[in-house]
């Protein structure tokens, strides 16, 4: 009997699965700054509610215009090249960011940061895959995710602390040579493919690859969970990279530091929440319980987190939005369905269908809620009357509850 666990080497784990997961960190502190340097933006270019939200959200535009390419080079230069050369597109974007002289501006670079950011996580999976034994892939990929989320950390309190006290434009400047730094890091370290490394064999004929995309779309277990992804993954990240912190400031009256620190415990949140959302689904299988069944008493707590937000409920303010961060992936847990139903020849085009609808969903609410609250403005320049966010947030939360229900309806025999 072979029971014991295969070694991930360490050679390993410092020059592939580390370096990916820094640039899964980069992509979710870019996701993410916007949140805390807001009240600069408004101050510097007088924005409204609407250009705030259309310019956060050109950075997850940026994702959806680039998800079916991104597969396809994948497949045909691998992780290391199709990462690098994307990284470097990113930081080319942050660069512009540093120096936009007008909103336009600064909603073209976001979209230029999100289309070099969109590839480190499926890189980071594929490159998983490659190096890692096989067994020890979804340790892999769950320590990818976990470094993801200490960029929403970063992106708290420490980006709110560096952008005060040198300025957002030079903040970005920083970051754009971090980012040079990290797609250097991967090229010169990552290894190169070596005799006997696992392989997914020669790139399928796009033509083939459509055409199972094709039958994916039309599948309708695909459009039983592809819109709870959507719209539950898409809400979370639209609140959190922007709403929640203009929030904690229009509503809570919060000032930008103590903004910032429920910000940090919002993201402390959203780690433990990606650390132990799969381990509580993959105990809960084993006890012969369903994905479905997480799922729905995940959301619970989902939007019990946001009904206390949208009543302004008197409990401490750092509740609620550790609640939110803690449970706002679990709709990712969709997935999993995905992969069971479609099996694994075709589960990672499924998969990536449904991300592809998950950020076009994320995309339109981020840039929707602005879109109600400019209906909403307030006595001072950028800020917002809390009704407003009763009715943003109160049309989000009922869009996810149509598309859990959706999900949960009782299948049909066959």
């Amino acid at each position: 009997m072979h029971n014991a666990v295969e070694r991930i080497p360490w050679t390993i784990v410092f020059r592939a699965l580390l370096p990916f997961g820094l640039g899964y960190f980069m992509s979710y502190l870019f996701r993410a700054v916007n949140q805390v340097i807001a009240p600069d933006l408004i101050a510097d270019f007088n924005l409204g509610p609407g250009e705030l939200g259309l310019l956060t959200a050109a950075y997850l535009f940026g994702f959806v215009v680039f998800q079916l390419p991104l597969g396809l080079l994948l497949d045909r230069f691998g992780p290391r090249r199709v990462q690098t050369a994307l990284l470097l597109v990113s930081a080319g974007g942050a660069a512009v960011f540093a120096l936009a002289p007008d909103p336009w501006s600064l909603t073209v670079a976001r979209g230029i940061l999100g289309l070099g950011l969109c590839g480190c996580l499926m890189s980071a999976f594929k490159a998983n895959a490659m190096w890692l034994p096989m067994s020890r892939v979804a340790l892999g990929n769950a320590t990818t995710v976990a470094i993801g989320a200490l960029g929403v950390v970063t992106a708290t309190r420490p980006a709110d602390w560096l952008a005060q006290l040198i300025g957002w434009r030079p903040m970005f400047d920083l970051l754009a040579l971090a980012t040079v730094g990290v797609a250097l890091l991967i090229f010169f370290c990552v290894p190169k493919q070596q005799p006997g490394q696992r392989d997914s064999g020669p790139p399928e004929a796009l033509a083939a690859q459509l055409r199972v995309i094709g039958r994916i779309v039309k599948d309708p277990i695909f459009w039983r969970v592809a819109p709870m992804v959507a719209i539950m993954s898409g809400a979370f990240i639209a609140i959190q990279t922007l709403w929640a912190g203009r929030w904690l400031s229009d509503v809570a009256g919060l000032d930008r530091a103590a903004v910032a620190d429920v910000l940090l415990v919002m993201a402390i949140g959203f780690v433990i929440g990606s650390l132990t959302t799969g381990w509580i689904a993959d105990r809960a299988q084993r006890r012969g319980l369903t994905i479905e069944l997480v799922v729905g008493v995940s959301f619970l707590v989902f939007a019990l987190s946001q009904f206390l937000v949208i009543i302004h409920a008197p409990v401490p303010t750092i509740l609620p939005w550790f609640l939110f961060g803690f449970a706002g992936q679990a709709g990712n847990l969709g997935y999993a369905t995905l992969a069971a139903h479609f099996g694994i020849g075709a589960a990672g085009r499924a998969q990536s269908t449904a991300n592809l609808v998950l950020f076009a969903a994320a995309w339109a609410l981020q840039w929707g809620i602005g879109a109600v609250l400019d209906r909403f403005r307030g006595p001072a320049d950028g800020a917002v009357d809390p009704a407003g966010y009763h009715w943003a947030f109160g049309l989000v939360l009922a869009l996810q509850v149509v598309a859990v229900l959706w999900y949960l309806r009782p299948k049909r025999r066959n």
